[in-house]
Protein backbone atom coordinates (compact mmCIF):
# COMPACT_ATOMS: atom_id res chain seq x y z
CA UNK A 1 0.00 0.00 0.00
CA UNK A 2 1.82 2.88 -1.43
CA UNK A 3 -0.90 5.80 -1.13
CA UNK A 4 -4.10 7.22 0.56
CA UNK A 5 -5.58 5.66 -2.73
CA UNK A 6 -4.33 2.30 -2.60
CA UNK A 7 -5.82 2.46 1.40
CA UNK A 8 -9.21 3.44 -0.02
CA UNK A 9 -9.41 0.61 -2.46
CA UNK A 10 -8.33 -1.76 0.49
CA UNK A 11 -11.44 -0.51 2.16
CA UNK A 12 -13.83 -0.23 -0.46
CA UNK A 13 -13.79 -2.45 -3.84
CA UNK A 14 -11.40 -5.10 -2.13
CA UNK A 15 -13.05 -4.72 1.36
CA UNK A 16 -14.84 -7.64 1.35
CA UNK A 17 -12.03 -10.10 0.96
CA UNK A 18 -9.97 -8.68 3.39
CA UNK A 19 -12.20 -10.48 6.20
CA UNK A 20 -11.04 -14.09 4.72
CA UNK A 21 -9.24 -15.64 7.89
CA UNK A 22 -10.92 -12.76 9.97
CA UNK A 23 -9.03 -13.12 13.61
CA UNK A 24 -10.76 -10.97 15.91
CA UNK A 25 -8.69 -11.75 18.75
CA UNK A 26 -5.31 -10.82 16.09
CA UNK A 27 -7.00 -7.66 15.49
CA UNK A 28 -7.76 -6.35 18.61
CA UNK A 29 -3.83 -7.01 20.15
CA UNK A 30 -3.06 -4.64 16.95
CA UNK A 31 -5.17 -2.27 18.53
CA UNK A 32 -8.67 -2.18 16.69
CA UNK A 33 -10.80 -0.43 18.09
CA UNK A 34 -12.92 -3.66 19.98
CA UNK A 35 -16.65 -2.48 18.75
CA UNK A 36 -14.97 -2.24 15.04
CA UNK A 37 -13.44 -5.58 15.37
CA UNK A 38 -16.88 -6.69 16.70
CA UNK A 39 -19.06 -5.38 13.49
CA UNK A 40 -15.97 -7.24 11.20
CA UNK A 41 -16.74 -10.53 13.70
CA UNK A 42 -20.24 -10.23 12.51
CA UNK A 43 -19.50 -9.32 8.88
CA UNK A 44 -17.52 -12.03 8.55
CA UNK A 45 -20.12 -14.35 9.95
CA UNK A 46 -22.72 -13.04 7.53
CA UNK A 47 -20.49 -13.50 4.18
CA UNK A 48 -17.67 -16.37 5.00
CA UNK A 49 -19.86 -18.47 7.93
CA UNK A 50 -22.03 -21.33 7.62
CA UNK A 51 -25.45 -20.79 6.35
CA UNK A 52 -28.69 -22.63 5.08
CA UNK A 53 -28.30 -20.60 1.70
CA UNK A 54 -24.85 -20.69 0.22
CA UNK A 55 -26.14 -19.61 -2.67
CA UNK A 56 -27.61 -16.22 -1.56
CA UNK A 57 -24.92 -15.84 0.88
CA UNK A 58 -22.38 -16.17 -2.21
CA UNK A 59 -24.80 -13.69 -4.07
CA UNK A 60 -24.41 -11.08 -1.74
CA UNK A 61 -20.57 -11.25 -1.83
CA UNK A 62 -20.52 -10.86 -5.36
CA UNK A 63 -22.94 -7.98 -4.89
CA UNK A 64 -20.39 -6.46 -2.12
CA UNK A 65 -17.64 -6.75 -4.66
CA UNK A 66 -19.23 -5.35 -7.49
CA UNK A 67 -20.12 -2.50 -6.34
CA UNK A 68 -17.38 -1.42 -4.08
CA UNK A 69 -19.02 -1.60 -0.82
CA UNK A 70 -16.72 -0.67 2.24
CA UNK A 71 -16.67 -2.47 5.55
CA UNK A 72 -18.30 0.50 7.57
CA UNK A 73 -21.42 0.74 4.89
CA UNK A 74 -21.57 -3.15 5.25
CA UNK A 75 -21.45 -3.06 9.07
CA UNK A 76 -24.23 -0.27 8.73
CA UNK A 77 -26.41 -2.61 6.94
CA UNK A 78 -25.88 -5.25 9.26
CA UNK A 79 -26.59 -3.14 12.52
CA UNK A 80 -30.26 -2.13 10.67
CA UNK A 81 -30.74 -5.46 9.66
CA UNK A 82 -30.06 -6.84 13.01
CA UNK A 83 -33.71 -5.52 14.86
CA UNK A 84 -35.29 -8.35 11.84
CA UNK A 85 -36.08 -11.58 13.17
CA UNK A 86 -36.28 -13.94 10.09
CA UNK A 87 -32.62 -14.87 8.37
CA UNK A 88 -34.87 -15.22 5.18
CA UNK A 89 -36.04 -11.90 5.50
CA UNK A 90 -32.76 -10.29 6.67
CA UNK A 91 -31.25 -11.53 3.15
CA UNK A 92 -33.73 -10.79 1.08
CA UNK A 93 -33.53 -6.62 2.39
CA UNK A 94 -29.79 -7.66 2.70
CA UNK A 95 -29.98 -8.30 -1.44
CA UNK A 96 -32.09 -5.52 -1.92
CA UNK A 97 -29.89 -2.95 -0.49
CA UNK A 98 -26.39 -4.48 -1.52
CA UNK A 99 -28.09 -3.31 -5.24
CA UNK A 100 -27.93 0.79 -4.46
CA UNK A 101 -24.48 1.95 -5.14
CA UNK A 102 -24.12 5.45 -3.04
CA UNK A 103 -22.56 6.88 0.03
CA UNK A 104 -22.76 6.27 3.43
CA UNK A 105 -24.96 8.73 3.96
CA UNK A 106 -27.73 7.86 1.29
CA UNK A 107 -26.94 4.37 1.96
CA UNK A 108 -28.16 4.65 5.78
CA UNK A 109 -31.44 6.91 4.10
CA UNK A 110 -32.00 3.63 1.86
CA UNK A 111 -31.79 1.13 4.78
CA UNK A 112 -34.23 3.77 6.44
CA UNK A 113 -37.03 3.48 4.26
CA UNK A 114 -36.29 -0.60 3.41
CA UNK A 115 -36.04 -2.27 6.73
CA UNK A 116 -39.28 -1.80 8.54
CA UNK A 117 -39.14 0.10 11.86
CA UNK A 118 -39.66 -1.88 14.71
CA UNK A 119 -41.71 -0.45 17.93
CA UNK A 120 -39.16 0.97 21.01
CA UNK A 121 -39.16 -1.08 23.60
CA UNK A 122 -41.39 0.07 26.59
CA UNK A 123 -39.50 1.53 29.64
CA UNK A 124 -38.54 -0.30 32.45
CA UNK A 125 -40.62 0.81 35.91
CA UNK A 126 -37.29 1.12 38.01
CA UNK A 127 -35.52 3.09 40.26
CA UNK A 128 -31.48 3.11 39.96
CA UNK A 129 -28.50 5.29 41.33
CA UNK A 130 -25.18 6.03 40.06
CA UNK A 131 -22.25 5.90 41.72
CA UNK A 132 -20.54 8.12 44.42
CA UNK A 133 -18.85 11.38 42.63
CA UNK A 134 -17.70 13.99 44.75
CA UNK A 135 -19.88 12.70 47.67
CA UNK A 136 -22.78 13.05 45.63
CA UNK A 137 -25.18 9.77 44.08
CA UNK A 138 -27.80 10.29 41.20
CA UNK A 139 -31.29 8.88 41.51
CA UNK A 140 -33.01 7.91 38.68
CA UNK A 141 -36.96 6.88 38.89
CA UNK A 142 -39.06 5.50 35.94
CA UNK A 143 -42.50 4.88 37.06
CA UNK A 144 -46.30 5.40 35.87
CA UNK A 145 -46.63 9.21 34.83
CA UNK A 146 -49.36 9.85 36.90
CA UNK A 147 -47.28 9.12 40.00
CA UNK A 148 -44.36 11.20 38.79
CA UNK A 149 -46.93 14.20 37.66
CA UNK A 150 -48.17 14.17 41.45
CA UNK A 151 -44.71 13.79 43.21
CA UNK A 152 -43.30 17.14 40.19
CA UNK A 153 -47.01 18.58 41.70
CA UNK A 154 -45.75 18.69 45.30
CA UNK A 155 -42.12 19.51 44.53
CA UNK A 156 -42.88 22.43 42.86
CA UNK A 157 -46.01 24.03 45.14
CA UNK A 158 -44.95 27.44 46.43
CA UNK A 159 -41.53 27.70 45.42
CA UNK A 160 -39.76 30.88 45.26
CA UNK A 161 -39.17 32.10 41.73
CA UNK A 162 -36.60 34.17 42.42
CA UNK A 163 -33.92 31.02 43.11
CA UNK A 164 -33.00 28.36 41.32
CA UNK A 165 -36.20 25.76 40.77
CA UNK A 166 -34.14 22.15 40.80
CA UNK A 167 -32.43 22.67 44.40
CA UNK A 168 -35.65 24.01 46.31
CA UNK A 169 -37.47 20.66 44.64
CA UNK A 170 -34.29 18.57 45.87
CA UNK A 171 -34.70 20.12 49.44
CA UNK A 172 -38.75 19.50 48.97
CA UNK A 173 -38.16 16.10 47.79
CA UNK A 174 -35.79 15.71 50.93
CA UNK A 175 -38.21 17.02 53.27
CA UNK A 176 -40.94 14.65 52.39
CA UNK A 177 -38.91 11.31 51.76
CA UNK A 178 -37.67 12.37 55.65
CA UNK A 179 -40.88 13.49 56.93
CA UNK A 180 -41.54 14.02 60.93
CA UNK A 181 -38.91 11.32 61.94
CA UNK A 182 -41.53 8.54 60.00
CA UNK A 183 -40.10 8.84 56.67
CA UNK A 184 -36.66 6.69 55.08
CA UNK A 185 -34.74 5.64 58.05
CA UNK A 186 -30.77 7.08 57.58
CA UNK A 187 -28.46 4.12 57.03
CA UNK A 188 -26.33 3.79 60.31
CA UNK A 189 -22.51 3.03 58.99
CA UNK A 190 -21.05 0.20 60.54
CA UNK A 191 -17.56 0.47 62.13
CA UNK A 192 -15.68 -2.35 62.15
CA UNK A 193 -11.91 -2.40 63.76
CA UNK A 194 -9.80 -4.36 61.26
CA UNK A 195 -6.27 -5.80 62.56
CA UNK A 196 -3.71 -7.29 60.68
CA UNK A 197 -2.15 -10.38 61.64
CA UNK A 198 2.01 -9.94 61.47
CA UNK A 199 3.08 -12.68 59.27
CA UNK A 200 4.98 -14.88 61.99
CA UNK A 201 1.66 -16.17 62.56
CA UNK A 202 0.52 -18.41 61.24
CA UNK A 203 -3.81 -19.63 60.50
CA UNK A 204 -3.82 -23.55 61.74
CA UNK A 205 -7.40 -24.56 61.36
CA UNK A 206 -10.74 -23.41 62.74
CA UNK A 207 -11.52 -24.73 65.86
CA UNK A 208 -15.77 -24.40 67.06
CA UNK A 209 -16.08 -20.89 66.80
CA UNK A 210 -12.87 -19.45 67.08
CA UNK A 211 -9.42 -20.05 64.85
CA UNK A 212 -6.23 -21.38 66.19
CA UNK A 213 -3.07 -19.22 65.64
CA UNK A 214 0.07 -20.85 65.34
CA UNK A 215 3.34 -18.54 66.95
CA UNK A 216 6.79 -19.21 65.82
CA UNK A 217 8.06 -19.42 69.43
CA UNK A 218 5.88 -23.00 68.81
CA UNK A 219 2.74 -21.80 70.89
CA UNK A 220 -0.73 -21.75 69.64
CA UNK A 221 -3.08 -18.72 70.55
CA UNK A 222 -7.01 -18.44 69.62
CA UNK A 223 -8.02 -15.47 67.79
CA UNK A 224 -10.04 -14.42 70.57
CA UNK A 225 -7.07 -14.44 73.02
CA UNK A 226 -4.63 -12.38 70.85
CA UNK A 227 -7.47 -9.66 70.30
CA UNK A 228 -8.01 -9.88 73.95
CA UNK A 229 -4.39 -9.62 75.16
CA UNK A 230 -2.95 -7.44 72.66
CA UNK A 231 -5.88 -5.28 71.26
CA UNK A 232 -8.91 -5.25 72.92
CA UNK A 233 -11.86 -6.84 75.80
CA UNK A 234 -14.52 -8.15 75.40
CA UNK A 235 -16.24 -6.19 77.76
CA UNK A 236 -15.70 -2.63 76.04
CA UNK A 237 -18.17 -4.57 73.19
CA UNK A 238 -15.41 -3.52 70.54
CA UNK A 239 -16.15 -5.61 67.32
CA UNK A 240 -12.99 -6.22 65.59
CA UNK A 241 -11.89 -8.74 62.51
CA UNK A 242 -8.60 -10.70 62.14
CA UNK A 243 -7.11 -10.55 58.21
CA UNK A 244 -4.10 -12.48 57.64
CA UNK A 245 -1.48 -10.95 54.29
CA UNK A 246 -1.89 -13.63 52.39
CA UNK A 247 -4.97 -15.71 53.43
CA UNK A 248 -7.22 -13.46 54.12
CA UNK A 249 -10.31 -13.34 56.82
CA UNK A 250 -9.53 -15.23 59.32
CA UNK A 251 -12.27 -14.55 62.06
CA UNK A 252 -15.27 -12.27 63.39
CA UNK A 253 -15.77 -11.96 67.30
CA UNK A 254 -17.83 -10.43 68.83
CA UNK A 255 -20.18 -10.98 72.01
CA UNK A 256 -22.93 -12.78 70.45
CA UNK A 257 -21.31 -15.51 67.70
CA UNK A 258 -23.84 -16.79 64.18
CA UNK A 259 -21.08 -18.31 62.31
CA UNK A 260 -23.39 -17.61 58.80
CA UNK A 261 -23.79 -14.07 59.50
CA UNK A 262 -20.06 -13.71 60.93
CA UNK A 263 -18.91 -15.41 57.29
CA UNK A 264 -21.15 -12.76 56.28
CA UNK A 265 -19.69 -9.86 57.55
CA UNK A 266 -16.05 -11.23 56.92
CA UNK A 267 -16.92 -11.29 52.99
CA UNK A 268 -18.02 -7.70 53.26
CA UNK A 269 -15.23 -6.55 55.23
CA UNK A 270 -12.65 -7.85 52.84
CA UNK A 271 -14.57 -6.13 49.90
CA UNK A 272 -16.60 -2.94 49.96
CA UNK A 273 -18.05 -3.74 46.77
CA UNK A 274 -18.80 -6.39 44.20
CA UNK A 275 -15.25 -7.16 42.66
CA UNK A 276 -16.17 -6.86 39.25
CA UNK A 277 -14.45 -3.86 37.79
CA UNK A 278 -16.53 -0.79 37.37
CA UNK A 279 -19.66 -2.10 39.44
CA UNK A 280 -21.03 0.50 41.73
CA UNK A 281 -23.51 -1.94 44.48
CA UNK A 282 -21.81 -1.70 47.91
CA UNK A 283 -21.13 -4.59 49.53
CA UNK A 284 -24.46 -4.37 51.70
CA UNK A 285 -26.03 -4.76 48.66
CA UNK A 286 -24.60 -7.62 47.34
CA UNK A 287 -25.11 -11.23 47.81
CA UNK A 288 -22.77 -14.04 49.16
CA UNK A 289 -21.32 -16.00 46.68
CA UNK A 290 -19.61 -19.47 46.38
CA UNK A 291 -16.38 -18.98 44.45
CA UNK A 292 -16.28 -22.91 43.51
CA UNK A 293 -19.65 -23.04 42.97
CA UNK A 294 -21.82 -24.99 45.67
CA UNK A 295 -22.32 -27.73 42.56
CA UNK A 296 -18.63 -27.97 41.93
CA UNK A 297 -17.81 -29.23 45.50
CA UNK A 298 -17.51 -25.53 46.66
CA UNK A 299 -17.63 -25.35 50.35
CA UNK A 300 -19.16 -22.60 52.40
CA UNK A 301 -15.35 -21.68 53.78
CA UNK A 302 -14.37 -17.87 54.35
CA UNK A 303 -11.88 -18.46 51.83
CA UNK A 304 -14.28 -19.41 49.23
CA UNK A 305 -16.87 -16.75 49.60
CA UNK A 306 -16.97 -13.20 47.95
CA UNK A 307 -19.82 -10.34 47.82
CA UNK A 308 -21.04 -10.04 44.36
CA UNK A 309 -24.33 -7.93 43.39
CA UNK A 310 -27.71 -9.52 42.64
CA UNK A 311 -26.56 -9.05 38.46
CA UNK A 312 -23.23 -9.99 38.52
CA UNK A 313 -23.51 -13.33 40.91
CA UNK A 314 -26.07 -14.57 37.94
CA UNK A 315 -24.13 -14.20 34.77
CA UNK A 316 -20.45 -15.42 36.66
CA UNK A 317 -19.15 -18.24 34.71
CA UNK A 318 -19.32 -21.09 37.54
CA UNK A 319 -17.36 -23.20 35.35
CA UNK A 320 -13.58 -22.08 34.49
CA UNK A 321 -13.77 -24.82 31.16
CA UNK A 322 -16.52 -22.76 30.07
CA UNK A 323 -15.67 -18.89 30.77
CA UNK A 324 -17.99 -16.38 28.84
CA UNK A 325 -18.72 -13.40 31.20
CA UNK A 326 -15.71 -13.89 33.89
CA UNK A 327 -15.49 -15.45 37.20
CA UNK A 328 -14.32 -14.40 40.72
CA UNK A 329 -11.23 -16.07 41.71
CA UNK A 330 -9.36 -15.53 45.62
CA UNK A 331 -5.86 -14.22 45.01
CA UNK A 332 -3.83 -14.24 48.26
CA UNK A 333 -7.17 -14.05 50.54
CA UNK A 334 -9.33 -11.19 48.39
CA UNK A 335 -11.67 -11.66 45.48
CA UNK A 336 -10.86 -10.66 42.50
CA UNK A 337 -12.34 -11.11 39.12
CA UNK A 338 -11.16 -13.25 36.49
CA UNK A 339 -11.94 -12.04 32.58
CA UNK A 340 -12.75 -14.91 30.14
CA UNK A 341 -9.02 -13.37 28.48
CA UNK A 342 -7.32 -14.57 30.81
CA UNK A 343 -6.52 -11.72 32.57
CA UNK A 344 -7.60 -10.32 36.61
CA UNK A 345 -8.84 -6.83 36.86
CA UNK A 346 -10.00 -5.19 40.29
CA UNK A 347 -13.00 -2.54 41.15
CA UNK A 348 -10.87 0.72 42.23
CA UNK A 349 -14.29 2.43 42.59
CA UNK A 350 -14.27 2.57 46.81
CA UNK A 351 -10.98 0.97 47.23
CA UNK A 352 -11.31 0.76 51.03
CA UNK A 353 -11.80 -3.31 52.02
CA UNK A 354 -9.62 -4.82 54.21
CA UNK A 355 -6.79 -6.55 52.56
CA UNK A 356 -6.22 -3.54 50.71
CA UNK A 357 -6.53 -1.13 53.29
CA UNK A 358 -4.00 -3.79 55.78
CA UNK A 359 -1.42 -4.70 53.00
CA UNK A 360 -2.03 -2.58 49.98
Amino acid sequence: MNNFHDFLHAISAAALDTLVGFDRQAALDAGVDPSRAKAWAELHDVYFGTTNSPQKQRLAGEKARRHGFSLDQLALLERRLRPIKHARTRMKLRLALLDAKCTYKKLSELANKLIPKTPPEPPRKQVSFTRSRQGYRTMRVTADERDLADLEHALRADLDSTKPIAQQMLERFLELMRGDGTGVPKAVPRPLLLIPLPEWIKVLRDEGDDTVLGLSDGTTITGAEYLNRHHATVENGLEAALFHPEEGPVNLYRDQRFANQKQRDLARATLTMCPVPDCRQSADSCEIHHIRAWKHGGETNLNNLAPLCRYHNRVNDDDPERARRGRIENVSGTPVWHSPRGYRATNTHHPYGAMQTLFG
